[in-house]
């Protein structure tokens, strides 16, 4: 029985999506849309398809008709369920900001609005599914994003340094972290309006000018401002962008997102494993719902340390892997030349994109696939394969952890 299988995920058109890096990945022709994510996986909302023996078939339904065999008994017994989501991004406009619930949490917040009857795609939902949602993401590009409170030294010094920020100081010192943002996210319309058009219309004329870095908080915020209408209202996540870390992560570099982190995405391209979840509670830059005192329940109000991850170079020198504490996913990126063959086993379900370059996949079975660039496949658990090239390729895996 075959081990390996054609796999085809689902493009996601987000309005904060790129126009072109999707598309090229993909080796298809751009539609006057944006391409904001690729979905490897089977999340309902939109599962990948499987080439099997049968023919096309969504991968949540083959998972369904072999769980064990695809995925190993320990993580059926643990998950009952594939229990990740692998993505492409491209980040062109800031993602909203956001912090995702604990595994309880979510299980009850879950059970809480099916009980009040909210329909699950009511826009003023918050929890989609009854999962945590930790992520890992590994740059492909210069990647920027918000990640975590400052620390303490550097929150008094925004609010020290930047003048319309002065009036929240004394309520730092009072209150910390959970003080300062509950104040601000509390905010009518018109506190927003009074305390941030004076800054929004500061550092607008900087921004356009090229005068800012993209290390200034003023660069993020002027950029989520510039081309709106004089009369929009300031999105209150302006704020998030001057309280949080702002992070620069290299090409190869990975960043690991756990409950409680409030984060956004800023700008740039990424491999993104998570757990597989949608439930995502927003503070900000988003038309979406922002429901604050759920929000304040879930959020880490403390210094944020960012761990850039590097990862850790396997005994073969061909796979790299960027472990985290998830126990749902480990993501790694496989890199082979012409002069070396990948060779491994797998204890659970993987799936494998090229990046770059192409390859031939080959199981025990004897079954070859041929993929090349932005194509991918699905291996089933206890399967020995190998993966060879007749060049160089890249290609990340996503799987479980060994549990």
């Amino acid at each position: 029985m075959a081990g390996i299988f054609r796999l085809k995920g689902k493009v996601q058109n987000y309005a904060w999506g790129g126009t072109h890096y999707i598309p090229d990945l993909l080796g298809i022709t751009p539609e006057d849309k944006t391409y904001a994510e690729y979905w490897l996986g089977a999340h309902v909302n939109a599962p990948s398809v499987v080439e099997s023996i049968e023919g096309p078939v969504n991968l949540d339904a083959f998972l369904n008709l072999q769980l064990e065999a695809s995925l190993g008994t320990k993580v059926q017994n643990t998950f009952g369920r594939l229990p990740f989501l692998f993505k492409v991004l491209d980040v062109s406009d800031m993602l909203s900001i956001q912090v995702h619930p604990t595994k309880a949490e979510a299980e009850k917040g879950f059970k809480r609005e099916n009980d009040l009857g909210i329909p699950i795609t009511a826009s003023h939902r918050n929890y989609k599914d009854d999962n945590h949602k930790p992520e890992i993401m590994v740059a492909l590009s210069e990647f920027w994003l918000l990640h975590g409170f400052l620390s303490e030294n550097k929150i008094v010094e925004v609010l020290s340094t930047v003048p319309e920020f002065s009036g929240l100081l004394p309520i730092f010192n009072e209150k910390g972290y959970l003080g300062l943002y509950k104040a601000v996210m509390e905010q009518t319309d018109a506190e927003t309006e009074l305390m941030l058009r004076p800054l929004i219309d500061r550092i607008l004329p900087l921004y356009r000018s090229g005068d800012l870095r993209k290390s200034d908080p003023a660069y993020w915020a002027a950029k989520a401002m510039d081309g709106a209408p004089a009369s929009a209202s300031i999105d209150k996540g302006i704020y998030s962008i001057y309280f949080f870390n702002i992070v620069k992560v290299k090409k190869g570099e990975a960043i690991f997102q756990d409950a409680g982190i409030p984060h956004a995405y800023l700008e740039g391209q990424n491999m993104e494993l998570m757990a597989n979840s949608d439930n995502v509670l927003r503070g900000g830059l988003t038309p979406k719902h922002v429901d604050v005192p759920e929000l304040l329940k879930h959020v880490k109000f403390e210094e944020t340390i960012p761990n850039i991850i590097t990862g850790e170079w396997q005994q073969d020198a061909l796979e790299c892997i960027y472990k985290s504490p998830a126990p749902d996913f480990e993501l790694s990126q496989i890199r082979i030349t012409e002069q070396n063959v990948y060779r491994s086993k797998s204890h659970s379900a993987q799936i494998l994109i090229v990046i770059e370059g192409d390859v031939d996949l080959s199981d025990e079975a004897g079954t070859l696939l041929k993929l090349g660039k932005g194509q991918s496949a699905f291996i089933m658990a206890d399967c020995d394969y190998s993966i060879a090239t007749n060049a160089s390729a890249v290609l990340y895996k996503a799987t479980t952890p060994d549990l």
